[in-house]
């Protein structure tokens, strides 16, 4: 009876512990590998890596998907593939990049489309509790702008940890010039609340003021 009792002790515990074993020597190194393949931009080879089974939404000690960091690199070939394989467009990084959020802030415009595409989330924010747009309008990233307030749904008057809205950042961290007037039009034609202040309690129309872009405070006043 004591015999039959210790096996099924024995019995539970390897099966509570089965899902929180280690990975197998094979399986880390198959996730160094396509790591490595990712970094080289060796396409074919993440091809086959995923066809033996790798795992197409590993990371790094940082991390950092794989689509990430394709991302990151400007590869728009290998994202798009591991996008079409099922990575995950929203999965964040330990200071919460994602794919989605990063191809944004650095205007990289068909990837934005293709993860939108692919369930890119908007209520997944970066770092500063921001929205994809945000950086984008900081950036002046037009073309990026164009597309994310075309969305619908997308909340263009969101509020990141600032204070500032994408249109106060175009204001307040941009120059002023001909892509900053453009956004800026862009952001007003697509429904921005205007009169959203900074914590300081300032407008937009109000920084555009006082940094003197008359071509935008022109816009926002009209």
């Amino acid at each position: 009876m004591k015999t039959l009792l210790l096996l099924a002790l024995m019995g539970m515990f390897a099966s509570c512990n089965a899902k929180d074993q280690p990975l197998t020597d094979e399986k880390i190194m198959q996730q160094e590998d396509i790591i490595k393949l990712v970094g080289r931009n060796d396409v074919e080879g993440v091809k086959k890596a995923l066809d033996k089974g790798a795992n197409v939404n590993t990371q790094d000690e940082k991390q950092r998907s794989l689509l990430l960091l394709a991302v990151i690199e400007k590869r728009a070939e290998m994202a798009t593939l591991l996008t079409e394989r099922g990575a995950d467009v929203n999965l964040q990084d330990n200071i919460r990049d994602n794919p989605f959020l990063y191809a944004g802030a650095t205007g990289q415009t068909e990837l934005v489309k293709l993860f939108l595409a692919h369930g890119a989330r908007f209520d997944v924010f970066n770092r500063y509790n921001g929205t994809a747009l945000i950086p984008a309008c900081e950036r002046g990233h037009v073309e990026t702008v164009k597309v994310l307030v075309g969305t619908r749904g997308f909340p263009i008057n969101h509020v990141n940890r600032l204070g500032w809205t994408a249109l106060m950042e175009a204001i307040v961290l941009g120059d002023g010039s001909k892509k900053y007037q453009e956004i800026v039009q862009l952001l007003k034609d697509s429904g921005a609340d205007l009169g959203i202040p900074d914590h300081d309690g300032l407008t937009p129309l109000q920084h555009a003021r006082r940094r003197g872009f008359e071509e935008i405070v022109r816009i926002l006043s009209k």
